[in-house]
């Protein structure tokens, strides 16, 4: 597996403590940002991110930022893409199992870095069900393909 992952100035820290997480599993990743604490646009860093997961280049994205909100709604905009904005572990892995997301969006400023290693543990290590849920992912993908 290989992620991408991305933050703006309000994701800094869980997205450090991420990597390590990666790292610990021996997961490759690529990290486009941000490198600085002063406000930056968090689109800048969501949408570089949603384009290499929807290319294929990569296999999944994480992105955080203070609520999660605005880097969920930005890589949502990519055609493909399934960003789940998550702050708890049962839904890190319904996502997954249910709604085979492709990116993870959570929000440094709601959770604190165990949770967020927690969610971000669980969420990689889950496999999509496909089953009963591929109909309607695939509802989604239908729709995306008409209307965008």
């Amino acid at each position: 597996m290989k992620v991408a992952i991305a933050s703006d100035h309000g994701g800094l820290n869980i997205r450090e403590e991420i990597k390590g997480l990666l790292d610990k599993l021996g997961i490759e990743y690529e990290d486009f940002g941000c490198d600085c604490e002063t406000s930056v646009d968090y689109p800048d860093y969501a949408l570089p991110v949603a384009e290499k997961v929807a290319s294929g280049e990569f296999d999944r994205g994480i992105l955080i930022c203070g609520t999660g909100i605005g880097m969920s709604i930005s890589a949502n905009k990519v055609k493909g893409i399934r960003c789940a904005l998550v702050h708890d572990v049962f839904s890190a892995k319904a996502t997954r199992e249910h709604n085979d997301s492709n990116i993870l969006a959570m929000g440094e400023r709601v959770i604190g870095p165990g949770l967020a290693l927690e969610i971000a543990k669980t969420w990689l290590q889950t496999e999509y069900q496909a089953g009963r849920h591929a109909n309607r992912v695939g509802k989604i993908s239908e729709y995306e393909n008409k209307t965008l």
